[in-house]
């Protein structure tokens, strides 16, 4: 079973090519606490001579220093890399390994069992095309088990080996076996995962792994290495798919080329097929496939080309280039399956970046439906999602993408979120479907536009955002520089916190999440209002950068001024005319910002006003200064 051929000592060239021809199986292990998923893969790496002599020196050392095996090898030594899964004896994070035999490469995802490192199991079983759920003879089916199963039915795994490993401590008994088979089954038939093999093994002592075991003759199926080596693999059922190539790159050398470069997503292309670019909904027949290596014929699921088409049509990274016969789908609002993979919690109403193949659009979880209780699949309410948690949500973005269902192609249905301050991948999703209206309802043309309503009113429409903690004097320096505008002429709307909650947003609390929606809701209004030509004054603590940024990106460029009112936190308490302060101080306000909720001050505001220098007047009059030097007052 060994990958070592006699090629290597007599044509190494035939033998990396050879070995270059191989097909790849991407598979994960998962399971329960302790179940030997490590020890697996030691085993599988050992068995087939992936080894050095100073890997197994090193592992030998390890063993009597970390190992749980006695005087004998421990191979989960060779997986569990971080000092603190070696000291604890468990993986927490995702391990890869490579290797191969005559047959077929491997790359294996160790992944963790720890419920809290679900984040960790999803990233490893996201490119996967099969998956070992290990189960301890001994203790049968658990719970993560369950839960492990849900997650890779969830990430559409097709390809599942139930290893029921540890046969050599309950006597290699059958009856073991038949019994931990028969309850998986039945669970297994709720989720709908239907092909799976079980295999009763001994990582530990090589039981069913490269050979059938002795100590089992009453097993007459596969061995876990002769498994791996024949399943299908996703590559090869994508080809049998509508064709999809995500575009990553528009390839442009010189005036006489213009070719379109990416990696297919799912079935066969050939010159002469007749396709479609979404979102634009464009068509062309394809001219050439271009690769290094000359034109091809005819290009495959997995293949990385370059297209060329015969009309010059508009088409862009992330673009998604698919068979006219059977296009793929385009929409901007969805229902989506989503992974939360970061410490702060998700909030419906706050903008982040999509990430869709080379696709990046902003998006907002629009309603979470509801909760996936992993552990037992109940569906539970909730409003946001804490690290770890699965939820099925709507979302919306900015513009229609292109997409399949995540059932039917991973890579056109699958998508990051990240955070559009920190760039940190936020969370995983899986596309359901779109959501009707996102089909129904268009933006409905109009004649009178925000330029024309402006000519009429002789302004510059701008929105000026006033943030600061509660008591910084928002509020009256708001109220000030309306009169002052009023008093000149000028049309303008002042949206005070206080004033909104007691109509648009009173069903809203003080949550993190009420207030992202609370801002979210207020952005939307003041938009609206610059739309219709006014000067908007908001006065809000609006405590998170996010959602400031999204406000300024619902208008127009040079329309937003975020205008931070400057107060120490200690002469904001002092001040507390509402005695809102001592409320929070006793206990008696919970999530109040700059007691126990955060206030992000902005970085770069456009106008810093500190209230500690500049009164309440002067602070107005500086404002409306500040308009007219940029433009927004006009005779």
């Amino acid at each position: 079973m060994a990958h070592i051929s006699d090629l290597i000592a007599t044509d190494i060239q035939q033998y990396l090519k050879t070995h270059e021809h191989k097909s790849l199986l991407r598979f994960i292990t998962c399971g329960s606490v302790d179940d030997g998923k490590s020890t697996l893969i030691g085993r599988l790496l050992y068995e087939s001579k992936m080894l050095f002599e100073d890997q197994l020196a090193a592992v030998e050392a390890d063993s009597k220093k970390y190992g749980t095996q006695g005087e004998n090898i421990d191979f989960a030594l060779l997986v569990d890399g971080l000092a603190a899964e070696r000291e604890q004896g468990i993986t927490i994070d995702v391990a890869y390994r490579f290797f191969s035999t005559e047959k077929r490469k491997f790359i294996v995802a160790d992944t963790p069992g720890h419920e809290q490192y679900t984040r960790n199991m999803v990233t490893g079983a996201s490119t996967a095309d099969a998956a070992i759920l290990m189960v301890d003879a001994r203790k049968g089916i658990l719970t993560q088990t369950r839960r492990h199963s849900y997650l890779v039915s969830l990430l559409g795994i097709r390809h599942i080996i139930v290893a029921i490993n540890k046969m050599d401590l309950v006597e290699y008994s059958q009856s073991v076996y038949e019994r931990i088979v028969e309850d998986y089954r039945e669970f297994a038939a709720k989720i709908g995962l239907e092909d799976i093999t079980f295999i009763p093994m001994s990582a530990y002592k090589g039981d069913n792994i490269i050979a059938p075991s002795d100590a089992m003759p009453w097993y007459h199926g596969t061995t876990l290495m002769g498994y791996l080596e024949t399943v299908e693999i996703d590559e090869e059922r994508m080809q049998k798919q509508p064709f999809r190539m995500p575009v990553q790159w528009v390839n442009r050398p010189d005036l006489d080329f213009r070719g379109f470069a990416g990696t297919i997503a799912g079935g066969v292309v050939k010159p002469g097929d007749r396709i479609r670019v979404q979102p634009s909904g464009r068509e062309s027949t394809v001219a050439r496939i271009v690769t290094r290596d000359g034109d091809l014929e005819q290009a495959v699921a997995g293949q990385s080309i370059t297209l060329t088409l015969a009309d010059e049509i508009d088409i862009s990274r992330g673009d998604v280039i698919s068979t006219a016969a059977s296009p793929a789908s385009s929409a901007d609002q969805f229902e989506v399956t989503l992974v939360w993979m970061h410490d702060e919690p998700l909030l419906p109403g706050r903008p982040y970046l999509l990430k869709m193949g080379a696709k990046t659009v902003t998006a907002t979880v629009t309603h979470i439906k509801y909760q996936v209780n992993v552990n037992t699949l109940e569906h539970i309410a909730a409003k946001t999602l804490e690290l770890n948690a699965i939820g099925v949500c709507n979302i919306g973005l900015d513009r229609a993408i292109a997409y399949d269902p995540y059932d039917e192609n991973k890579d056109t249905g699958g998508f990051i979120l990240i955070d559009r301050l920190s760039n940190n991948t936020v969370g995983a999703g899986l596309v359901h479907f779109a959501l009707r209206r996102s089909q129904n309802i268009h933006m409905q043309h109009v004649d009178v536009d925000k330029a024309a309503r402006a000519r009429l009113k002789h302004q510059k429409p701008c929105v000026l955002w006033l943030t600061g903690l509660s008591g910084a004097g928002k509020s009256t320096i708001a109220n000030l520089t309306e009169k002052k505008l009023h008093a000149l002429g000028y049309h303008t709307y002042l949206l005070d916190g206080d004033n909104v909650r007691h109509g648009l947003n009173k069903d809203l609390g003080f949550t993190e999440a009420d207030r992202v929606e609370n801002i979210r809701r207020v952005a939307e209004v003041a938009k609206l209002m610059a739309d219709a030509g006014l000067i908007v004054i908001t006065a809000f603590i609006s405590p998170f950068r996010s959602e400031r940024q999204m406000a300024r990106s619902l208008v127009a460029e040079g329309e937003f001024l975020e205008v931070f009112i400057d107060t120490p936190l200690d002469v904001a308490e002092e001040r507390d005319v509402k005695g809102l302060y001592k409320k929070a101080r006793r206990g008696e306000l919970k999530n109040f910002t700059g007691i126990d909720s955060p206030y992000q001050a902005p970085e770069t505001p456009d106008v810093h006003i500190n209230t500690l220098t500049m009164s309440p007047e002067e602070a107005a009059e500086y404002l409306v200064l500040e308009l007219q030097r940029r433009g927004g007052l006009t005779d």
